[in-house]
């Protein structure tokens, strides 16, 4: 693809809004008084607020660079894992969110040392540190794709420029600054995505119509495959049931949504928050496959490559819209990169802090004190995201990456927490060997087999589920109620 010549216009419309919505973005500092208020926004953001907040945590860059190509090289069969969503979303509102509830948490975690102890708290933690600094690298590498064709830079000062803007705000506001800027982020990324589907329209002939009568014919409009397979990523079964674990173990387990819901008012409002946020996630996944297939249609079936294909969509916008209105979509990108590495850098803080430091000290420190290590913690994993960032180059598709690194470890966690809610007789050694064992098991699956990352997290909890039970029969522990300190 050829590169297009900087367009002032559209820098300028970029730049105003990478320093509004960093300027909005800080605007909450005063805000800040406490951990409650800096990692759960004191508990005040309205439920529509937090829903919007979780779509923006759960698409990315990700979902807009990477979710077009999946229909442009194949049809619809990625909305068969956004239907496992659903069925995700009813069982964490029915089982999960009480247990939330039942006390003033700051992390998932903290419920795990209730169960089981503080062990069983840090090794899930830690499995969380590690699992979202390495998935929100490849992140990090997505927008650095969208910056470079902007500003025909090398990926690593796109990752840095992009970093220091998030972190400022993230740093000064906490998650209040985070739920709010992810609103107003992704009404922009939404809207560029609509700016796009009407000029896609207008630039072929015929419009969409023709659209429609080309992708039908080719079956670009597929949605459903009923075929069993354990090495094919999109079917039915891989799709309802892969989906289903994976967005329990990502919304019910890790700290990046499960904070989000943790912030609402009361339990009703989390529900409600998380249950609405599926419509908005199935309209956005429709939308970004549509307009994948009308690149399709756009480019007559033009084959390209796999990094070809992560920036087809960007670099459409970007050779193809107006004057200003390229600019516009490319703003909604970042925007949407921007939202997701707030929310991450917070997400990672909070269990640092809470999970590690604040029980190191016995929580003796002032609020004052533990605001300021929490600012810290911030920095330090921005540092460490951009380091990911660096060498995700080499991991192939954006999009299948980022959700194929989570997958790895989700399902141990999520084993983990079943093992905690569903049953009784497990104490911590036998959660403890659970967790090694699922462990054991998912770098055979990752690394042993050609089994795709929609049946990972189900591999991953059934094992450790069911290790850790087993384990509980020729274990004998005592089990003694845990505090959260």
């Amino acid at each position: 693809m050829p590169q297009v010549p900087l367009r002032s216009i559209d820098l300028a419309v970029i730049f105003v809004y990478l320093a509004g919505v960093t300027w909005f973005g800080s605007r909450f500092r005063e805000a800040q008084g406490s951990l409650k208020d800096y990692f759960l926004g004191g508990r005040t953001a309205p439920w529509w607020a937090i829903a919007l907040s979780i779509v923006s945590a759960e698409t990315s860059t990700l979902t807009i660079i990477g979710t077009p190509p999946l229909a442009y090289a194949g049809s619809f069969v990625f909305l068969q894992v956004v239907f496992g969503y659903l069925l995700a979303r009813i069982f964490i509102s029915t089982i999960f969110l009480p247990r939330y509830f039942e006390g003033q948490l700051f992390t998932a975690y903290e419920l795990m040392q209730r169960r089981f102890g503080p062990r069983v708290r840090k090794i899930t933690s830690a499995i969380f540190l590690v699992t979202r600094s390495l998935a929100e690298g490849v992140r990090v590498f997505a927008i650095s794709i969208v910056v470079s064709i902007v500003l025909h830079t090398s990926g690593q000062w796109s990752i840095i420029v992009i970093l220091c803007l998030t972190l400022f705000y993230t740093y000064e506001g906490g998650m209040t600054a985070v739920i709010w800027t992810d609103v107003v982020q992704m009404g922009m990324y939404v809207f560029g995505a609509a700016v796009s589907f009407f000029i896609l329209a207008h630039k072929i002939p015929g419009g969409f119509p023709h659209v429609v009568d080309l992708a039908s014919a080719a079956g670009k409009f597929k949605v459903f495959d009923f075929r069993w397979s354990w090495t094919y990523p999109y079917t039915f079964w891989a799709g309802i049931i892969g989906g289903c674990f994976l967005t329990t173990a990502s919304h019910g387990t890790d700290q990046l949504v499960v904070q989000r819901l943790l912030s609402a008012r009361s339990e009703r409002e989390s529900r409600l928050a998380l249950l609405s946020s599926w419509v908005v996630i199935f309209v956005q996944f429709t939308l970004f496959l549509t307009i994948g297939t009308m690149l399709w249609v756009f480019y007559r079936g033009q084959v390209f490559g796999k990094d070809e294909l992560d920036r087809l969509y960007p670099s459409f916008i970007w050779e193809s819209l107006p004057v200003g209105v390229a600019g516009l979509a490319m703003a909604a990108i970042v925007a949407a990169a921007m939202a997701n590495l707030s929310a991450a850098l917070n997400s990672l803080a909070s269990a640092s802090v809470v999970d590690f430091y604040r029980p190191l000290t016995r929580s003796r420190r002032t609020p004052a004190h533990y605001l300021l290590v929490s600012r810290i913690s911030t920095i330090f994993w921005a540092a460490i995201l951009a380091a990911v960032g660096m060498v995700a180059s080499h991991w192939g598709s954006v999009l299948e990456s980022g959700l194929s690194i989570a997958s790895v470890t989700l399902g141990i966690l999520l084993g983990v927490f079943l093992l905690g809610i569903l049953t009784k007789r497990p104490g911590e050694n036998a959660a403890t060997v659970g967790v090694i064992t699922g462990a054991c098991v998912m770098l055979f699956v990752k690394f042993g087999t050609a089994i795709p990352f929609t049946w990972w997290v189900l591999i991953g909890s059934a094992a450790t589920f069911g290790s850790g039970s087993v384990a509980s029969l020729f274990i004998k522990e005592r089990q003694t109620p845990h505090d959260g300190a």
